[in-house]
C-alpha cells in the first residue's frame, strides 16, 4: 500500500514519535542530555528535510527509529542518542564531521565518523569483499564501542521496514543479518535483539517456512496460556506465603530457534516439546538476590520433579555477556518437561537489554564508560591478524557463540573459556609470556598434556620452561582467537630469524659453488625448487630442508644455456625487506592423516578435485583405498552420514615445519649425573623435545633410548654428534624400526 500523508500530518507524526523515542528515559536524563538530544534532533530533521526512504516515509523517520532502540532496548546514554539522530547526516547530506565536531563536540563525531565509515563498506556483493567489510566494521570497536551498538539498531530498523525493498535485496540484506548482525547481538547479551533480528532474517530468507511456523505459534499461544496459568496455579500459594513479589509469565521460543531445532533434529513443529518457557520475575534487593532464587528454585521443585542434567546457574557464575538467570527443567502438568527461568527484575532487564542495563540510572560519562569493560573480550577476538577475511569472520563468529566453561586458577581466581578450549588456550588467557612458555599442565593436581580439553570447574596449573616454545602444532589444538593470534605471530618472528640466517648460509654455499648471489640468481632458485617466495627459500635452507645435493643440481642445470634461457624466462616479483618479515610459509606440499598425521597410500577424488591447501578428509573404499574429498564436496554430506566409520581425518601440511620422531639408542659408563648432561644438551642447547626417556644401568655400565621430536635429518645428525661428545657416553645411534 503506498504512503500517502500531508505535510501537517507528517509534522505531526516526527513530533509524536520524537516523544515516543525518549518515553522510557526522560526522567533519567538530566537537563543538559535533553538539550543535547534535541540539538541533534533538529540538525538531523534539517538535514534530512528533502530525502524519503524506499516507501516514501520522511527519512527522519528512520534515524528517530534508530535512537528510540538505542535508548529503550539497549539502553544507552545521551551522546549515543543523539549520535543515533546524526547517523546518516555526513553520508547523505553537505553537513561535515568538521560541522558535526564543532556543534556537538569529538566524542559524538568520533561516534557518527565510525557510523559513515561501515556505510561506505556496503558496496561489493563478493563474500570475500563482505567478509572484509565486516573485520573493518569490527575494528571500530577499538575507536569506540558504541559505534557497533548503534550500528546494531540501525541494522534492526532496516530488518523492521525491508518489506519496501527489492525481492533481492531483502534476501542479501536478511542474509547479512543472519551472517553475522544476529550473532553480534548475542554475544553483546541483546537477546531480545538478536531474537528479532534472526526472526526477521528467516521472514525474508525462507518466508514460507516462517509463516507456516508463525501460524503455528499463534495457534498454540492460547494452549500455552491455560498451561502456563495451570504451572502458576500450584506454586502460587507457596510463592505467596514466603512474601515474594513476583510476575510469572510466559516466553516463546522464537521461530528462528524453532526452525533450526527441526532442522538439526530432523523434526516436525509438533515434536518440538519446549517450544515456550515459564519465566518467575521477583522483586528483590541485590543483596538478597542469589538466596531469594535458590528459595523459588526450592518451592518450585517441591512441587514438581527437577531434570537435574538440566539445570543452569547463571547467578553464581553469570555469563560474560553479563547475563544472569537461574533455568530448571522440571516435569510440569500434563507430564511435559518445561524450562523455568528464575531471575529477579534487574536480572531481566540485563538479559533483554544487555549490560548496558546496569548502567541504566548512571549519568553521563560514568553511564558511558561502563561499556568498554564490558567489551574488552569482545576486542581480544579482532587480535587475529590473519589476512584471510572470510576465515576471520567464520572464526569471530565461532567465538560469538561458543558455550563458556569456567576454568579455576590455583589461587581460585576464575577465566572463562570457550568449550572445547584447552590447556594452551588456558595459559595465554593469563598472559602471553606464560602461554609461551607452557610446557605442561597439572588439571585437578594431576600432570596432563597441553593439548587436554577443559571442562567447566577444573583447576588449572600451568608449568612453564625459559626454554619452551611455541610449536606449529599449537594451532591445530587451540580454541581461541587469542591464543591462535599470539602463537602466528610467535612462529612468524621465529621463521623470519631462521630465514635471516638461512639467507647467510645461502650466500657463503652459492659463493662455495661459484654461483652469484643476487636477485636473479635467487628468483631462479626459488622456481627451480617449486616454492613461492625467496622468504620460502631462506627459511629451508636455515632450517635445513634443502641440502647442499639440491644446490649442486641447480649448479649443473644453470651450466645448461638452454635451460638457463627458459627459466630466466620465468620472472618472480623480488620481495622487499617489509614483505618478507610479513610472508607466511604456506607451502602445502604433504599430505597426513589420522590424529597421528601419518603418511599413507592415496588418490585424489575426481567429484571435487582437491588441491593442496584445501581443507579434506579421507574416505577408505573397499577396493580403491583412500579417496581425498574436500569438505565441501558435493558428496561429503552422503559419505559422512552413510559411512562415518569409513572417513578419516586428513590435512595439508607444509613438509618443511613438520616434526617427526627420532628414536636413539645410547650406551655408556654410568657416572653420576649423566642422565641430566644428556637431557640439558637435548632440551636446553638444541632445544629438541625430548618425547621418552628410559635408561638403565647394570654394574657400571647403562644402555638407554632416547625419543625426541626433531623437524628434519639434518638436527638429528648434529644431535647424535653433541651426544657423542658426553664424557661416558660410548656409542649413540639411531634406532631404524
Amino acid at each position: 500500500m503506498a504512503y500517502k500523508a500531508t505535510i501537517a500530518e507528517e509534522n505531526k507524526e516526527i513530533a509524536n514519535r520524537y516523544k515516543h523515542m525518549l518515553q522510557d528515559t526522560y526522567l533519567t536524563l538530566s537537563k543538559e542530555d535533553k538539550v543535547l538530544i534535541r540539538k541533534a534532533f533538529d540538525l538531523a530533521l534539517d538535514a534530512h528535510k528533502d530525502q524519503r526512504r524506499k516507501s516514501g516515509e520522511p527519512y527522519i523517520f528512520h534515524p528517530i527509529a534508530v535512537a528510540k532502540i538505542v535508548a529503550n532496548q539497549i539502553g544507552l546514554g545521551a551522546p549515543s542518542i543523539a549520535a543515533a539522530l546524526l547517523h546518516d547526516v555526513v553520508e547523505d547530506t553537505d553537513y561535515t564531521f568538521t560541522d558535526i565536531e564543532q556543534l556537538f563536540g569529538k566524542t559524538i563525531a568520533k561516534i557518527v565518523n565510525g557510523l559513515t565509515k561501515i556505510s561506505r563498506l556496503k558496496k561489493e556483493q563478493n563474500a570475500s569483499i563482505q567478509a572484509e567489510n565486516f573485520r573493518k566494521m569490527l575494528l571500530t570497536l577499538n575507536d569506540d564501542v558504541r559505534v557497533i551498538l548503534i550500528k546494531i539498531a540501525d541494522r534492526l530498523h532496516n530488518m523492521q521496514t525491508l518489506d519496501s525493498m527489492r525481492a533481492d535485496k531483502q534476501v542479501k540484506i536478511a542474509s547479512e543479518t543472519l551472517y553475522i548482525y544476529a550473532p553480534l547481538a548475542h554475544r553483546l547479551g541483546l537477546y531480545n535483539i538478536k531474537t528479532e533480528l534472526e526472526n526477521l532474517g528467516i521472514k525474508f530468507t525462507e518466508p514460507e517456512v516462517f509463516n507456516d511456523i508463525q501460524n503455528k505459534v499463534t495457534e498454540s499461544e492460547e494452549e500455552q496460556e491455560i498451561y502456563i496459568k495451570k504451572f502458576s496455579s500450584v506454586i502460587k500459594d507457596s510463592l505467596d506465603k514466603h512474601g515474594f513479589k513476583y510476575e510469572i509469565r510466559g516466553r516463546s521460543k522464537s521461530i528462528y530457534s524453532i526452525r533450526k531445532k527441526m532442522q538439526i533434529q530432523g523434526i516436525s513443529f509438533e515434536e518440538v516439546y519446549d517450544k515456550f518457557a515459564i519465566r518467575i520475575i521477583f522483586k528483590s534487593l541485590q543483596k538478597n538476590e542469589k538466596f531469594d532464587a535458590w528459595k523459588i528454585y526450592s518451592i518450585v521443585t517441591d512441587h514438581f520433579t527437577p531434570n537435574p542434567n538440566r539445570l543452569r546457574d547463571w547467578i553464581t557464575q553469570p555469563k560474560s555477556t553479563g547475563y544472569e538467570s537461574l533455568h530448571i527443567t522440571v516435569m510440569g502438568p500434563k507430564g511435559k518437561w518445561v524450562e523455568v527461568q528464575v531471575r529477579s527484575e534487574r536480572m531481566n532487564e540485563i538479559a533483554e537489554k544487555g549490560y548496558a542495563a546496569h548502567f541504566k540510572y548512571k549519568q553521563g560519562k560514568q553511564k558511558e564508560s561502563g561499556l568498554d569493560n564490558w567489551l574488552n573480550k569482545l576486542r581480544e577476538s579482532l587480535e587475529n591478524p590473519d589476512l584471510n577475511a572470510v576465515d576471520f569472520v567464520e572464526q569471530f563468529k565461532m567465538n560469538l557463540y561458543a558455550e563458556e566453561i569456567y576454568i579455576f586458577t590455583p589461587n581460585g581466581d576464575i577465566k572463562s573459556l570457550p568449550k572445547g578450549a584447552t590447556a594452551i588456550d588456558f595459559a595465554f588467557a593469563i598472559h602471553t609470556e606464560i602461554g609461551m612458555r607452557c610446557r605442561a599442565a597439572k588439571v585437578n593436581n594431576k600432570l596432563v598434556q597441553l593439548s587436554t580439553v577443559l571442562k567447566s570447574g577444573d583447576q588449572v596449573e600451568i608449568i612453564t620452561s625459559k626454554n619452551q616454545k611455541p610449536k606449529l602444532a599449537w594451532l591445530d589444538i587451540v580454541k581461541t582467537a587469542r591464543a591462535k593470534s599470539r602463537i602466528k605471530s610467535i612462529l612468524k618472528e621465529e621463521q623470519k630469524i631462521i630465514a635471516d640466517e638461512g639467507k647467510e648460509v645461502l650466500s657463503r654455499k652459492l659463493r662455495h659453488i661459484k654461483i652469484k648471489f643476487n636477485d636473479r640468481t635467487i628468483n631462479e632458485l626459488v622456481n627451480f625448487l617449486g616454492l613461492k617466495t625467496s622468504f620460502d627459500l631462506f627459511y629451508r635452507i636455515g632450517n635445513g630442508s634443502i641440502d647442499n645435493q639440491q644446490l649442486k643440481k641447480f649448479a649443473n642445470q644453470k651450466s645448461n644455456a638452454f635451460v638457463h634461457f627458459i627459466k630466466t624466462k620465468i620472472k618472480r616479483s623480488t620481495i622487499n625487506h617489509e614483505e618478507v618479515q610479513n610472508e607466511v610459509i604456506n607451502n602445502f606440499d604433504m599430505l597426513v592423516f589420522g590424529k597421528n598425521e601419518e603418511k599413507l597410500v592415496y588418490s585424489l577424488s575426481k567429484c571435487c578435485n582437491p588441491i593442496p591447501g584445501d581443507q579434506v578428509f579421507g574416505f577408505v573404499g573397499v577396493n580403491d583405498g583412500i579417496k581425498v574429498h574436500k569438505h565441501n564436496c558435493p558428496n561429503a554430506l552422503s559419505l559422512q552420514s552413510q559411512y562415518s566409520y569409513r572417513i578419516i581425518s586428513a590435512k595439508w601440511i607444509d613438509s618443511s615445519q613438520q616434526g617427526f620422531k627420532a628414536s636413539l639408542s645410547v650406551k655408556g659408563i654410568d657416572n653420576m649425573g649423566l642422565a641430566n648432561e644428556v637431557t640439558r644438551v637435548i632440551s636446553s642447547d638444541l632445544n629438541v623435545n625430548i618425547q621418552s626417556i628410559n635408561i638403565s644401568g647394570n654394574e657400571g655400565f647403562f644402555n638407554g633410548e632416547i625419543s625426541v621430536g626433531v623437524k628434519n635429518n639434518k638436527q638429528l645428525v648434529h644431535l647424535i654428534q653433541k651426544l657423542k661428545k658426553i664424557e661416558g657416553l660410548e656409542k649413540v645411534e639411531r634406532i631404524i624400526n
